[in-house]
């Protein structure tokens, strides 16, 4: 491979590679990448935001699960909540995102609001099922293929609970990984007829806005209004225009509450006796939530990744700090 070093793929690396070549091979596994309910190690906030050293840990009963499944004629998913003991996380330290808060005071936060009322009629469009439901899902496909993480996506499934879910296989791990989410918490759109899940696609930028919903059991704190825009370039705005309350206030007993975004994949390893699934989640960004208020704003700039590196020596010689190497099989 022309470097010594090139022909040491890291543990990390070879797991992706024997993911990438049994997906190639027509693999009997479906559920590749996946997502969690369990809280991540303390928040982090500041310019480079990313998780610790690489950590492995098993779940308990007590760790709440999200199942979902098809509603095919709606074309929505129904989220409840279950207990589930059999899955472990893997945690590795990369740099994908660069982060800016912007508070209420500062012309960059009213700058980076997108006023979907102004865009293009035939572009927005309420989703009538997440509209008027509590804890329900659905799945939107993008006009641009959008950098996440290092690799490019072209649906995601918007949840009334707050975020975005990113990953390509629905599972019932959810909330916990694979996710962009402004604010993730307890949020009913069915409460009132006044609270909506929006979205337009442009073709160069994709916006989803939470606009005017409850939190389940604190309605009388009154609505919130946010959004999160993904650009075709990979960078991702959160705005917040009502925040009626401090998050840090905001109870986790029913929901979780995040504000972050996070990546990862999945590994089902099958028995006779059991089925044991393994998440490898190898960076989160979270946000500290005291710093989200009404009027504020947060960008995230993507960093470079391997997907502008297409041959051994731009791989060998980019200088980017992930411990893996160029594979001429795959050519990646």
């Amino acid at each position: 491979m022309g470097h010594p070093e090139s022909r040491k793929l890291s543990w990390g690396a070879l797991m992706v590679l024997w993911l990438l070549l049994e997906e190639a091979m027509g693999s009997s596994f479906p559920e590749r990448k996946g997502a969690g309910w369990t809280q991540g190690p303390g928040a982090i906030t500041g310019e480079n935001s990313q998780i610790g050293e690489r950590k492995i840990r098993e779940t308990t009963t007590e760790d709440k699960r999200t199942q979902i499944s098809q509603d095919f004629s709606g074309r929505s998913l129904t989220i409840d909540t279950l207990t589930d003991n059999e899955t472990q996380i893997v945690e590795d330290n990369h740099s994908y995102y660069l982060s800016r808060i912007y508070g209420p005071e500062e012309m960059r936060a009213k700058e980076l609001w997108v006023e979907v009322a102004e865009a293009n009629r035939s572009q927005v469009k309420i989703h009538g099922i997440l509209s008027n439901t509590h804890r329900q899902a659905s799945r939107v496909i993008l006009s641009f293929d959008f950098p996440f993480y290092g690799h490019y996506l072209r649906q995601v499934t918007i949840a009334t609970g707050g975020f975005i879910f990113m990953g390509d296989v629905i599972h019932r791990m959810l909330t916990a990984t694979q996710y962009i989410a402004p604010l993730m918490a307890n949020f009913n759109p069915g409460y009132s007829r006044n609270s909506t899940v929006k979205y337009f696609d442009n073709g160069t930028m994709f916006v989803v806005q939470w606009d005017q919903v409850y939190l389940e059991g604190k309605e009388d704190k009154g609505c919130f209004i946010f959004q999160a825009a993904l650009y075709n370039s990979g960078r991702i705005v959160f705005g917040y225009k009502e925040i009626p309350m401090s998050v840090l206030e905001i109870s986790s007993t029913q929901h979780p509450v995040k504000a972050g975004l996070s990546d990862a994949f999945m590994i089902l390893n099958s028995s006779p006796e059991s089925h044991h699934r393994t998440i490898y989640e190898y960076h989160r960004v979270e946000l500290d939530t005291n710093k989200i208020t009404s009027a504020s704003a947060v960008e995230f700039l993507p960093l470079p990744t391997c997907l502008q590196l297409h041959n051994c020596e731009a791989c060998m010689t980019s200088g980017l700090n992930f411990n893996c190497s160029w594979c001429h099989v795959l050519q990646r």
